[in-house]
């Protein structure tokens, strides 16, 4: 039996900043209702505010400013967003040869860019070498000799080096990347790490600037970013004492969590940076080393709370004592609940409701049992086909992680501001599929 409740005041916590609600169940993000952005552009849609985007920029580099914020151009890139990132006066962090020529071909400038990937390309390579990325982050052994080559004898090119610190943390076990158990990094434990960089100093064409490593994603405490201060400081230490070598930069990652429901927790980026800097200081002045500059890789922080997707209601089915809501959309356009488990808050948009509250679970069209956006969620009884639900915090790793599952094709992004939408990227068609399908 679906239990019902009164319904509830709208919690706007987790929304973007400029969202509001000018009349009872219609929400607007920047000055623009939300069901007026399904209607143009259709649905599955995402929404991205650009003010919102702009504004937690600025919070990094107020937060951090004597440092290098790079944008993880994974959770979300296209064309506008680099050029905000650009105007905002962040650097970027890609994980590929087509992440990176999205953003130079767009006008980015190349220095201010950091390769990373723990498998990448010759083509990534080259492609990095060709239009001057600023660093390339070494994730293993065999890169070395493979960068080098590719550098030539005469040739430079400035590089970091990925180390495993041995911390786990991170808000599932798949997003946990800070430990000798995954596929990234240099392990400090085993010596890798120390072996690599000995390698890289006996190769004059690249330069060794600095350390980096990355704990995991959606982490919530500061605790685990000084640990990983303090492991990082004491790597270097030896380093010098070994090799006399002072390194320069300090890139500690990105993984700043963020709340997807009221009430959850979120990082404090304010805290974060100056329990960050405090402990750096402190670590480097006993080991009587100078303070390297400090690189963090924000990507979700930024873009996910700025991000909202819209869908339509096509079916409302009971099984049992199960309610089910099917949309539009579902895992080929948000894999993250079935990956990772991720809960999000829906909600109504686009007409009032009077009716009492009720649990049920919101699922997408897709083949697979699996494919549930919101489990067990409270939605107005009355929910019916052609509503409108809006989901909240859908700015990272949506569209970038989307599949062409069913052929249904990928959804739209729309970005909103000042009273404004536009299409920043659009629909995936069936014209689109078809062209890449060119055998018979």
């Amino acid at each position: 039996m679906t239990t019902l409740h009164e319904p509830v005041r709208t919690d706007l916590s987790v929304w973007p900043a400029s969202t509001t609600e000018p009349r009872p169940g219609d929400l607007t993000v920047a000055g623009v209702p939300l069901a007026e952005v399904a209607d143009r552009f259709g649905t599955p849609v995402y929404v991205l505010d650009e003010g919102e985007v702009r504004e937690r920029c600025r919070t990094y580099l107020h937060a951090f400013p004597d440092a290098d914020v790079l944008y993880a151009a994974k959770a979300f890139l296209c064309r506008a967003v680099v050029h905000w990132m650009a105007e905002e006066g962040l650097g970027l962090d890609v994980c590929s040869a087509g992440e990176l020529e999205l953003a130079v071909t767009t006008g980015f400038p190349p220095e201010r860019i950091v390769l990373h990937g723990n498998a990448k390309s010759p083509h990534d390579l080259r492609t990095a070498l060709r239009l001057g990325v600023g660093r390339i982050v070494i994730d293993s052994p065999s890169e070395i000799s493979r960068l080098a080559a590719a550098v030539g004898p005469e040739g430079h090119q400035k590089v970091m080096v990925r180390v495993v610190p041995g911390i786990g943390a991170g808000g599932h076990d798949k997003i946990r990347t800070g430990t000798d158990d995954q596929k990234f990094g240099l392990s400090l434990s085993d010596g890798w790490a120390q072996h690599a960089i000995a390698r890289i100093l006996g190769r004059p064409q690249l330069e060794l600037t600095g350390l980096h490593c990355h704990l995991g994603s959606q982490i919530t405490s500061v605790k685990p970013y000084l640990a990983a201060v303090r492991r990082m400081v004491g790597l270097m230490a030896r380093l010098y004492d070994q090799h006399g070598l002072i390194l320069s930069e300090l890139d500690l990652g990105g993984g700043h969590g963020i709340a997807y429901g009221p009430g959850e927790p979120a990082l404090d980026v304010t805290a974060l940076a100056r329990r960050i800097r405090a402990e750096l200081t402190e670590a480097c002045t006993a080991a009587g080393l100078d303070v390297p500059r400090l690189l963090v890789e924000p990507g979700r922080a930024i873009v996910g709370p700025a991000g909202i997707a819209l869908y339509r209601v096509l079916a409302v089915k009971r099984t049992g004592p199960h309610l089910f809501v099917a949309v539009d959309g579902g895992m080929s356009d948000n894999p993250r609940p079935a990956l990772y488990g991720v809960r999000y808050a829906p909600r109504l948009t686009g007409r009032l409701s009077t009716a009492p509250m009720a649990r049920m679970t919101v699922v997408g069209r897709h083949c697979e049992a699996g494919d549930v956006l919101a489990a067990d969620v409270e939605l107005p009884a009355d929910v019916r086909p052609g509503d409108l639900l809006a989901v909240p915090v859908a700015g990272a790793y949506h569209l970038s992680m989307a599949s062409g599952y069913n052929l249904v094709g990928r959804p739209p992004v729309a970005a909103v501001a000042d009273g404004h939408a536009r299409l920043l990227v659009r629909r995936e068609s069936l014209a689109d599929i078809r062209s890449r399908d060119v055998g018979l």
